[in-house]
């Protein structure tokens, strides 16, 4: 009897591969590649600059036995299919297998009697993975060269450029190509923190009555028939916001006001409406998950990835619940379109289901492939259906990405809102009275619409019936004094909305950008949630953009992802865009080694080592600066900064939650993140990275710190 032919289909992943073998016959073997299997060389550069840029890949040590393993699976598999994921890190790991498993041959595609071949596909399910196979195609080495192009350029900045600093600061430290980008990002912000001035300004608000009958003065009504109207002209002119700038102007205008007859002196009642928001992409994902769940863009990569390969619903076994994750298009596939609206209708009735589909237009910019937004395979299978079988994180995300895609087919919100314009003259005097215009706004909600699904923050205030020339009681006059404020620290939310308005990086690199930047201690989270650079970060950035300020600047970073676009497209090959950066920033890089060996020194101090008597300098280390002595390395002596000294654990007035008998104390670990412990340590191992004295509504949902 004949063998059966065989077909080996390859993967990243194995929950990925679980997945797709539910939809594939017997003659199917699925097998995964673990990510990369080939990747430049860790020991060395491995980019010939002397020969067009050809890089040298090599299979690491831990992927060797899965490669021989994939390599004797294809050498007796008629049909070698390479499935791997969508974008050009997923086109790349297929181009890679084909190298490694010696499955190329420069005639064409097909090796003895082998038929290799790629597809591609958004989603995983029965439907996508049937037409992917009914489509099959070759590699596109289009989208291989762009991101080879990425990871050379990424390669020669970075290896390059660390000894750079560490002849510079101090051994162990390193530079991106990107990753820079976003750290200059970050220190300028604290930079202009540091230097914020804050600038006084004053509000005045109005506490008003309406009166029950035309002849009534209220002197004493609750507080619930009050409203607030808000001082916005003065004479006809619109108040700016410093006009009133001083305790002394507020308290004029206050004294001036005393006993002035207050009338209702316009209404405007309108109907607003408000659109739902786009589906997510990959940016819009991060940022919301961040804002709502308190997801780290790590955490939500990781969270999507699993909801994407597959998750384990009982007697189904593993479903696709997502589609791909990294993506920066928001068009919608017509048959997700129609189930979502058949959902709505049966789930929610005729008001909510829109007449015709609601499309959207990606607007990114350098948007990469046309790819589809991020939403659920199945719109029917609601998070409530599916919790049972979901980890605490997986379930609040696909709960996310569910409500937000159910939205986008659903009618607009409806609000009706009245603004109501309150005037105030004082009483008359020798001269022309000033006339006080004060208002009102409220807003009530008259149709919830796609606020069904996705609900937003919204206050209801209601205004009482007013009609023109109404008169009005005062209750209360209220000078306020506020202050501007700095501009907000980066969160990694912001951080990536920034990057990618500024056409910085793409789906693929957002979550592996942050990441970078505070593993490598150049960046510190601050309050849980903002971004703040470390002494090292102000130290590494400063001097890349004194001598390297092409290699940190937005607008030529973004030109470079432009640059990958075009070769991903075909307009342009890959070697001449590495050259032309590369050639002008190797001379650059070697005139600013000169100048180290010439000019390099360490800070010189008037502090004398007490071991040997030799100076002291301050240098720069892993965790700040420090004094070293210059006897190096005869005497090894060093010691902290004057005012950097080891401080004691502080205490707080509070019991250990666990033992109750030691004290909770604030300490910090030996990279410096600040946590609470047991004062009694180690006989009680109490610790937390929340403060113990606030109420868990409080707390700030943060990243495992595991």
């Amino acid at each position: 009897m004949a063998k059966t032919p065989k077909t080996l289909v390859i993967v990243e992943s194995p929950s990925k591969g679980r997945t797709i073998s539910r939809f594939l016959g017997s003659d199917f073997i699925v097998e995964s590649s673990y990510g990369h299997i080939r990747d430049l060389p860790s020991s060395k550069l491995g980019v010939d600059v002397e020969n067009n840029f050809a890089p040298h890949y090599t299979i690491p040590l831990k992927a060797r036995a899965n490669v021989k393993k994939l390599k004797t699976l294809s050498a007796k598999a008629d049909t070698v299919i390479l499935a791997t994921d969508e974008d050009r890190e997923g086109e790349a790991i297929a181009w890679h297998l084909v190298q490694a498993l010696g499955l190329h041959e420069d005639k064409g595609p097909r090796i003895k009697d082998k038929k290799i071949e790629r597809i591609v596909f958004h989603e995983i399910t029965e439907r996508a993975i049937t037409e992917a196979l009914a489509h099959p195609r070759a590699v596109d080495m289009q989208l291989v060269d762009a991101q080879q192009a990425r990871r050379i350029l990424d390669r020669l900045v970075g290896y390059t450029l660390s000894p750079f600093l560490w002849k510079k600061i101090y051994r162990g430290l390193s530079a991106g190509r990107v990753q820079s980008v976003a750290v200059r990002l970050i220190v300028e912000r604290e930079r202009e923190i540091q230097a914020f001035v804050p600038k006084e300004y004053w509000t005045i608000v109005a506490t008003l009555l309406k009166r029950k009958s035309k002849n009534e003065k209220v002197t004493e009504r609750g507080a619930e028939d009050a409203f607030d109207a808000t001082l916005i002209k003065i004479d006809g002119k619109s108040l700016e916001k410093f006009d009133i700038g001083s305790s002394e102007d507020a308290e004029k205008i206050v004294k001036d006001m005393d006993k002035a007859v207050w009338q209702v002196n316009a209404v405007e009642k309108r109907a607003v409406t408000k659109n739902p928001l786009p589906p997510f992409t990959t940016s819009t994902l991060q940022q919301d998950a961040f804002r709502r769940l308190g997801f780290s863009a790590r955490q939500t990569m990781r969270v999507a990835q699993q909801l994407y390969e597959g998750v384990g619903l009982g007697p189904q076994g593993p479903v696709g619940l997502i589609t791909y994750m990294r993506t920066d298009s928001v068009n919608l596939a017509e048959g997700a379109l129609a189930d979502a609206r058949i959902f709505i209708k049966k789930e929610f009735g005729d008001p909510y289901a829109l007449p015709a589909p609601r499309r959207f237009k990606t607007k990114s910019k350098g948007a990469q492939e046309a790819h589809e937004a991020i939403r659920p395979t199945d719109p029917a299978r609601t998070p409530a259906s599916v919790k049972s079988y979901l980890d605490a994180r997986q379930f609040r995300l696909y709960q996310l990405i569910w409500q937000r895609f159910l939205a986008t087919q659903m009618p607009q919100a409806i609000f009706d809102a009245t603004s109501v314009d309150i005037q105030a003259v004082p009483p008359t005097s020798n001269h022309q009275p000033p006339t006080y215009v004060f208002r009102a706004t409220g807003q009530t909600m008259r149709f919830d619409g796609f606020l069904k699904v996705y609900p937003i923050k919204f206050t209801e205030a209601t205004l009482p019936d007013l009609a023109p020339k109404e008169p009005l009681d005062l209750r209360e006059l209220t000078p306020a004094q506020h202050f501007t404020e700095p501009p907000p620290r980066y969160t990694e939310a912001s951080l990536v909305k920034t990057l990618e308005a500024n056409g910085i990086g793409r789906p693929s690199t957002y979550a592996p950008i942050i990441s970078t930047i505070q593993d490598r201690k150049y960046v510190e989270r601050h309050d849980r949630r903002s971004l703040k650079p470390t002494e090292i970060g102000f130290v590494v950035n400063d001097l890349l953009v004194a001598h390297f300020p092409q290699v940190v600047d937005l607008q030529f970073t973004a030109k470079m992802e432009e640059e990958f676009d075009a070769i991903a497209s075909g307009e342009t090959a890959w070697q001449p865009v590495i050259r032309e950066f590369y050639e002008p920033f190797a001379k650059n890089l070697e005139a600013k080694y000169m100048e180290v060996q010439k000019h390099h020194a360490d800070e010189a101090t008037e502090e004398v080592c007490e071991k040997c008597g030799k100076p002291m300098v301050i240098k720069m280390g892993r965790f700040g600066k420090f004094l070293a002595c210059t006897g190096f390395p005869a005497c090894r002596n060093t010691k902290p900064l004057a005012g950097q000294e080891k401080q004691e654990p502080q205490k707080i007035d509070m019991a250990c939650p666990k033992c109750t008998e030691g004290d909770v104390i604030m300490r910090r670990t030996r990279k410096g993140k600040m946590f609470y412990g047991c004062s009694r340590y180690p006989k009680c191992d109490w610790a937390s990275w929340d403060d113990p004295r606030k109420k868990p509504e409080e707390k700030t949902p943060s990243e495992d710190h595991r």
